[in-house]
């Protein structure tokens, strides 16, 4: 039985919550176990977010699909548009809701932990290379994803993304937000891992512009066909889709 939409939300909300905390948390530690090493923070930042991204993926993923994204939702219900079936549009709003909202309890709960001041990031990561690194970032994710989706794998969801992010850390210059809700979220945190509020806006921007390139990549390889969403949509949805295709 599909899972009703208060639990989904709850899944996206506490799988956010959990990948911005680790992200956070693990950008403090690493600030306190290597204060002269910014590269070895970045190491030790990254790999905690690969980890824990690939657990929340696997288990939240039969409830809500493990968006965790706003923009992974968004291209989840327009990719399966023109079919009707999939991702229904009526649940876009709520999960944007209940990511960002749990991106922010994410970098709260990381605070507290830490013994950090609850507070706004004095971070600024305004600059136009960041911008392109954020495009590129958003772009590769989303062909990742639905990649996965439309070619029938998506089994490997949990270990492709959370590799692909735990690369772009290393590869973009911005360290691959590519997620509006958690870009906010790290607005509450004046750490190693905190944006500034006026730098919001221009990564918000770009990120959807990556998005936008990512799913236009997605179609120009990969033209539409059943089950486009399979890789981001919860395992009941998947399985009525596969009943309906084989029923007479």
């Amino acid at each position: 039985m599909p899972a009703t939409l208060s639990r989904r939300l709850l899944a996206e909300f506490l799988g956010t919550m959990l990948l911005v905390t680790a992200v956070v948390g693990s950008g403090i530690m690493a600030t306190r176990l290597s204060p002269n090493d910014v590269g070895l923070q970045l190491l030790e930042n990254s790999t905690a977010t690969v980890f824990a991204l690939a657990v929340l993926i696997l288990i939240l993923g039969p409830l809500s699909g493990a968006h965790f994204n706003p923009v992974v939702t968004i291209a989840a219900w327009w990719s399966d548009r023109p079919g009707r079936a999939g991702f229904p549009g009526s649940d876009v709003g709520p999960y944007i809701v209940a990511q960002t909202c749990g991106a922010v309890a994410g970098s709260i709960l990381a605070n507290a932990m830490f013994g950090v001041a609850q507070g706004l990031s004095a971070t600024g990561r305004d600059e136009p290379r960041l911008w392109l690194g954020e495009v590129v970032a958003t772009a590769g994710l989303l062909l990742v994803v639905f990649a996965l989706a439309r070619t029938g794998r998506a089994a490997l969801a949990a270990p492709a993304v959370a590799a692909y992010i735990g690369a772009a850390y290393w590869f973009t210059s911005s360290t691959s937000f590519a997620n509006p809700a958690v870009t906010i979220g790290r607005v509450f945190t004046d750490t190693f891992a905190g944006i500034a509020p006026t730098s919001v806006p221009a990564f918000v921007a770009a990120q959807v512009v990556g998005a936008l390139i990512g799913v236009g990549l997605v179609l120009a390889l990969y033209p539409a066909s059943a089950g486009t969403v399979a890789a981001v949509e919860p395992a009941p949805q998947q399985l009525a889709r596969a009943e309906a295709a084989a029923a007479p």
